[in-house]
C-alpha cells in the first residue's frame, strides 16, 4: 500500500485547479492517480485541509471484556480445545468468530489450551 502523497506535492495539485486546471488535469500533470487527486480537492473543499486522512487505527479485540470467562473456562478444564471454547461462549450467548479470535484473545492473557481434541 503506498503512502500519503506529499504535503508539498498536495498543495500544487490543490493550487493548480484553484487556478483552474480540473483535477483529473492536475492528476496527469503531477503524476499522481486521478483518484488521489478528485479525493483531494473533495477533502480540501470539505475541510479546508490538506491533511492526509488517518491511515490504520487501534480496533478493540472481540472478545476484550469476557477475560474472566475465558479464564474460568480455562482453568475449570485444563485440557479444553479451542472447539470448545468456541462452544461454551455461543452457548452463553458471546458470538467469538473464528477459533483465532479466541486463540489470539488467549495467547494475550497467556492462558493455554489443547490443540486437538
Amino acid at each position: 500500500m503506498a503512502g500519503p502523497l506529499s504535503q508539498d506535492l498536495r498543495r500544487r495539485l490543490v493550487q493548480a485547479v484553484e487556478q483552474g486546471s480540473s483535477a483529473r488535469e492536475a492528476a496527469r500533470r503531477f503524476a499522481v492517480s486521478e483518484s488521489a487527486a478528485i479525493k483531494l480537492i473533495r477533502r480540501v473543499r470539505e475541510t479546508g485541509s490538506t491533511e492526509p486522512a488517518r491511515i490504520g487505527g487501534y480496533r478493540r479485540p472481540l472478545l476484550a471484556g469476557h477475560e474472566a470467562l475465558l479464564r474460568e473456562l480455562t482453568t475449570a478444564k485444563l485440557n479444553i480445545t479451542l472447539a470448545e471454547i468456541q462452544a461454551k461462549l455461543a452457548a452463553r450467548g458471546i458470538e467469538a468468530g473464528w477459533l483465532t479470535t479466541i486463540w489470539s484473545a488467549l495467547r494475550r492473557l497467556g492462558l493455554s489450551h489443547k490443540k486437538t481434541a
